[in-house]
């Protein structure tokens, strides 16, 4: 692991990501939980400028529709979005290594089966699976919620995991399967090694730089989940719902994460661009630095596989070979004599 902390990749993207989640709770611990609201600016007596306000060093992003800070609702909701997307990435590979290395050499011989029913998932949106199971517990109803954020936040993680349980873990069984037929396994097998056994001792590690380069796409797929489900109203930690008929507002989010905010102000891409962007830059940030992570704990792994060198092969003269050959040949010569006296 000490050449991890050695490649930029890696030591950008931690940097990154520590900044926008241990910056979160500083920032709460600091400024409180509410961003400040501004509606109007005024200078020398007159009105200059309503809200959403154009981006100024007093709001360095700006502010949205109702006066609040998008710098101080950014990092509000960057502890939920990032916690939330590794929750998923990390219940997900907690549910699929066992379960596929169980496809991979416990149920080998019905490895097949179970992929032709795993495949078609490949090519159905799990956005919309996401959408029809989080709508009951994400969508605010008329008596108001009965849970907390975060109970809220964790049903959301678990649910989110499940759907795609079996994609991850038939990738795994594949893989798992291939390795149980190299021939060091084999040997290990003839052995009486069990099969528990070659799952810890061999399959693990040989696969533990795949499994941990899989938990970071799987951490930028919930990502990118995040963002659709966001667009369809959906926010991490409950969309809160007017219900007036009168004077409703929009769906808001709760938690200031990042996917509410840039599904609540997407409409207001034209007029007033930063509202939009500003949270959807931090989602390209988090995930550029989850892949400059795995870039770097790739290029770590690989630098640390040393190749031998190859010996040098002094160069033998031919007049040796000859003299080599014919003394090799008086040797047979005097055993045969040796063992016709005999």
């Amino acid at each position: 692991m000490k050449a991890v902390w050695k490649q930029p990749y890696f030591v950008f993207g931690f940097i990154v990501i520590a900044f926008f989640l241990v910056g979160s709770f500083v920032f709460e611990w600091i400024f409180g939980p509410d961003p400040k609201q501004t509606f109007f600016v005024y200078e020398n007596g007159r009105l200059v400028e309503a809200a959403p306000l154009s981006p100024s060093w007093m709001h360095p992003l700006g502010t949205d529709q109702y006066g609040y800070d998008m710098l101080a609702k950014i990092m509000l909701g960057a502890k939920y979005t990032i916690i939330a997307a590794m929750g998923v990435a990390a219940v997900r590979m907690l549910v699929a290594v066992p379960l596929g290395f169980a496809i991979g050499v416990y149920w080998k011989k019905k490895r097949s089966l179970i992929n032709s029913f795993i495949d078609p998932l490949h090519y159905v949106p799990m956005t919309i699976f996401s959408f029809l199971m989080l709508y009951p517990i994400l969508w605010q109803p008329m008596e108001g919620f009965t849970t907390t954020v975060w109970e809220r936040i964790v049903i959301q993680i678990v649910l989110m995991a499940i759907i795609t349980v079996p994609i991850v873990a038939s990738l795994i069984g594949n893989e798992a399967n291939l390795l149980y037929h190299q021939e060091y396994v084999l040997a290990s097998k003839t052995l009486g090694a069990s099969r528990r056994r070659i799952i810890i001792r061999h399959l693990f590690p040989m696969m533990r730089e795949k499994l941990f380069v899989l938990y970071g796409q799987q951490v930028v797929e919930s990502l990118v989940v995040f963002t659709h489900l966001g667009l369809l109203q959906l926010f991490i930690g409950g969309t809160k719902v007017s219900y007036d008929p009168m004077f409703g507002d929009p769906p808001k989010s709760i938690a200031y994460e990042w996917a509410g905010l840039f599904g609540s102000s997407f409409r207001y891409l034209q007029g007033v661009p930063w509202l939009p962007l500003a949270p959807a830059i931090c989602f390209a940030l988090v995930i550029l630095a989850v892949a400059a992570m795995i870039e770097g704990y790739t290029r770590a792994v690989s630098g640390q596989v040393k190749i031998p060198k190859r010996k040098k092969v002094a160069f033998v003269p031919d007049k040796t070979i000859e003299w080599n050959r014919q003394q090799m040949q008086e040797k047979l010569i005097m055993l045969r004599e040796a063992e016709e006296k005999l």
